[in-house]
């Protein structure tokens, strides 16, 4: 329930959201904190990462209510009610979500750095699509940077997630 004190001239605000699957309330000192900040700094869930705070890399990408959205940009209090799934919420316990799995056998990162955003919008992407052509992954990532130029090493990773999805009978984003 989003809620507001107001105190000696500052405002504070109270937002409940769910994070992979637990229900969290977390105070606002600042209403233009954003979902990144509170992610990282007050869960401490760093799987997304920040990387342009502009919208234009994909390294803070989180799953909102299913779909792929720029954690760097979303105001942390726009994220009430909402269901919010982050890379620490893909695995089951140890096992690695089939598009984790993926990425790791098919060396689809150097650094890692773009590693979140790739992955959690591969798994919109075949929450979608289960089976997509090259150049429909292509354009499903052209919005998510890597830097060091592994992109062949990604489309690679990204058919494999699908295959390994489809033979399991895991549907869309899996376990989360």
């Amino acid at each position: 329930m989003l809620s507001a004190r107001k105190g000696r001239s500052l405002v504070s605000l109270s937002v409940e959201f769910s994070v992979n699957g637990r229900s969290v309330a977390v105070g606002l000192d600042d209403p233009r904190r954003t979902l990144l900040d509170v992610l990282r700094n007050d869960l401490g869930l760093t799987g997304p990462k920040y990387g342009c705070g502009l919208a234009q890399c994909g390294s803070c990408t989180v799953l909102v209510d299913e779909a792929p959205a720029r954690a760097c940009v979303l105001r942390a209090a726009k994220a009430e009610g909402m269901r919010v799934v982050t890379l620490e919420g893909l695995a089951d316990g140890e096992v690695p979500h089939p598009v984790q799995q993926a990425f790791v056998e098919e060396t689809g990162a150097q650094c890692g750095y773009c590693l979140n955003g790739m992955i959690m919008t591969t798994i919109a992407l075949l929450t979608e699509n289960p089976d997509p052509s090259e150049a429909e992954i292509r354009s499903a990532l052209r919005h998510n940077l890597c830097r060091c130029g592994t992109h062949r090493e990604i489309v690679a990773s990204v058919a494999k997630a699908a295959r390994l999805m489809r033979e399991s009978g895991t549907r869309g984003r899996g376990r989360i």
